[in-house]
């Protein structure tokens, strides 16, 4: 009898700790409805393991301030911001391209929710390759004078891990200052020894959330998905490309892995600098303080000739789940609604909230030739199964679909009319626009978005079509897939 008894309270409290659980969940929490009923219906159908997932997976950072600036840096930022929202409200601002001005209320959005400035003096160089990529970045990195700041979210113990950690030991060891951050669950299987050397000649790492009991992160569904390059305060680098074997398409079963990324000189790289040190003092011991140390080598003045000759217009945009507005959901539906011949979109995982759905609905059902492309290969299979059903969603309205088959797509671009692009980090499904921290750049400039489309029309070469007649001749077994996936697509 004692043990029933015991059973009895323990279930009693099971039910007690998911009602109150539930309660939280519901009026407490910041969550959007589609969260919200995955939450209850996790609670309610696994009461125990899904309070152990609530615990791990469901903490609210929305309402913590997790990144302090300075109060001298503050200032100036938002002194300057202040400035350029008046210029662009008041029609004021002197683009350099008259194009640029009809995004004005796009730019505008990100200057006024993300201090997102518009330079114009930047320079552009776009890879769609791995190889030709971290060739690239290892002669940059080889070239460096004073510092190099190194940001991924999975770093590999493979040739490609252990030649950039070799080169940016050497560097560490002339007295070039290397700090190298990476995310403490993408990089999950890094051990202390992969750094040894690095750190003895000087160099400094960080992990970004790192378990503070082992084996158990509660801060597991918060990932920082970033990668930037900053190089001497002049040089940047942002996209797709994590740092392993895969991305050089190495892996026999993704094959080819087709991405995109951007090299970056001009004013902009001041924005990736400033993101990698807010992201580098909330995760290191040892924070870049820019009061005591020269100011000028982080954020240099620019040279003519550094700036660049082709003057790309750019803002650099990055969310997060401490942040009290969804910025790529904002940013990606206006520009959606701004388009008015063309939509190119690029993502390995399509996983739309249902305003984005319902926008690209809107948009093709107006005669907008509104194109997705996602991989045909999966690297994640619920998060593949939920992407065609919201596929599906959009054949439905003329929204013409390819599935990449010449190896994997992981590239993340959207293209407006040729004329302004989305390039960066996040994709476009819950986990990128509510859940990690990401960056994107927000490209103004006809010659570079021209370039993004023409890589969108090769890469359409090695894709083929799903029609909504092929598509609606899926299996019962897929079919079953797609709505299980559905179901819990907004906590994947």
């Amino acid at each position: 009898m004692a043990g029933i008894d015991w059973l009895s309270h323990m279930l009693t409290l099971v039910f007690v700790v998911n009602i109150l659980l539930a309660l939280t969940v519901v009026f407490l929490e910041k969550r959007n409805v589609a969260a919200t009923w995955s939450w209850l219906m996790v609670l309610l159908f696994i009461p125990i393991l899904g309070f152990v997932l609530y615990v791990m997976l469901g903490q609210n950072l929305s309402r913590r301030k997790l990144y302090k600036w300075n109060k001298r840096m503050l200032e100036r930022v938002q002194s300057i911001t202040a400035e350029q929202r008046q210029q662009l409200m008041d029609g004021t601002f002197p683009y350099q391209d008259p194009m640029v001005s009809d995004y004005r209320y796009l730019i505008y959005l990100n200057v006024a929710t993300n201090d997102a400035l518009l330079t114009q003096d930047n320079e552009v160089t776009i890879f769609t390759d791995g190889v030709e990529k971290f060739n690239d970045l290892i002669g940059k990195i080889e070239a460096a004078k004073h510092h190099i700041h190194m940001q991924y979210y999975i770093v590999k113990n493979d040739s490609l891990g252990k030649r950039i950690m070799e080169v940016l030991t050497r560097k560490a060891a002339e007295g070039v200052v290397v700090r190298f951050l990476y995310d403490d669950i993408g990089s999950r299987t890094l051990k202390d020894s992969f750094f040894r050397e690095f750190v003895k000649a000087g160099g400094q790492k960080a992990a970004f959330f790192p378990s503070r009991i082992p084996f158990l992160n509660y801060r597991v569904n918060y990932r920082n998905h970033r990668k930037l390059v900053v190089i001497d305060g002049e040089l940047g680098y942002l996209g797709g490309f994590n740092i392993g074997n895969e991305y050089l398409g190495l892996n026999p079963k993704l094959g080819y892995w087709r991405d995109t990324h951007l090299r970056l000189s001009g004013t902009v790289v001041r924005a990736l600098q400033s993101r990698f040190i807010l992201d580098w003092n909330l995760a290191s011991m040892t924070a870049i303080e820019l009061e005591k140390e020269r100011h000028l080598h982080y954020f240099p003045t620019l040279s003519e000739s550094a700036a660049g000759s082709t003057r790309v217009p750019m803002q650099i945009v990055a969310s997060g789940p401490n942040e009290s507005w969804p910025h790529f959901v904002y940013t990606f539906l206006k520009l959606i609604h701004l388009a008015e011949r063309r939509i190119l979109l690029q993502t390995p995982y399509f996983i739309p909230e249902e305003s984005m759905l319902n926008a690209l609905r809107i948009a093709a059902l107006s005669g907008i030739d509104v194109r997705i492309m996602i991989p045909e290969k999966a690297d994640h299979l619920f998060v593949h199964w939920a992407s065609l059903y919201y596929v599906g969603e959009l054949l439905r309205a003329g929204v013409k679909c390819y599935l990449y088959d010449f190896g994997f797509l992981h590239a993340k671009t959207i293209i407006v009319d040729g004329q302004v692009a989305s390039v960066g980090t996040a994709n476009l499904d819950i986990r990128s626009l509510r859940l990690n921290f990401e960056t994107n750049a927000l490209i103004f400039h006809e010659e570079t978005a021209k370039k993004l489309e023409n890589t969108f029309w090769a890469d359409m070469e090695g894709c083929m079509e799903l029609t909504l007649e092929e598509y609606e001749k899926r299996s019962l077994r897929v079919r079953f897939l797609e709505s299980i996936s559905k179901l819990v697509s907004p906590i994947l």
